[in-house]
């Protein structure tokens, strides 16, 4: 029965209890690239 009762809270918890659901904020227009590439080559002796 604790079980039930532990599953329960988590699936309550995860529907929407806190509100309803709110939009993301817009994005502006264009495209946007950023973070970082590496390339190399590793030597072990």
């Amino acid at each position: 029965m604790k079980r039930w009762s532990l599953a329960l809270a988590f699936a309550l918890a995860a529907c929407g209890v806190d509100g309803p659901p709110v939009p993301p904020a817009k994005a502006a227009p264009g495209i946007t690239v950023s973070g970082t590439a590496e390339i190399g080559i590793v030597s072990r002796r």
